[in-house]
């Protein structure tokens, strides 16, 4: 495994609808690396965010999408993505807040 550092693993936090109104419940989503796991995301959201503490880290693999230009095939990169729960005494994570 490649040596990923805590600013290395979370890649950009993930907009959607669902995402959004997971945030009533203090629930993050963030496109993480690959190759990190649970407690490397962990640790990066708690340094990253000041006065964060996570209560529990869910993660995903999403597998790349065959697309296809004229007779060649190929493969899209394949992501990772990490659901993240804050305690309840935590603070909010403040770079969702302007949107």
């Amino acid at each position: 495994m490649a040596n990923v550092q805590y600013y290395d693993v979370i890649l950009k936090p993930v907009v959607t609808e669902k995402s959004m109104a997971d945030m009533a419940e203090k629930k993050y989503t963030f496109l993480v690396h690959p190759e990190a796991n649970k407690t490397q995301i962990k640790e990066a959201v708690e340094k990253m965010f000041e006065g964060t503490k996570v209560k529990r880290v869910n993660t995903m693999n999403n597998e790349g999408k065959t697309k296809r230009r004229g007779m060649t095939f190929g493969k899209t990169a394949k992501t990772k993505k990490a659901i993240v729960t804050l305690t309840d005494e935590s603070k909010d994570i403040e770079i969702f807040q302007g949107l």
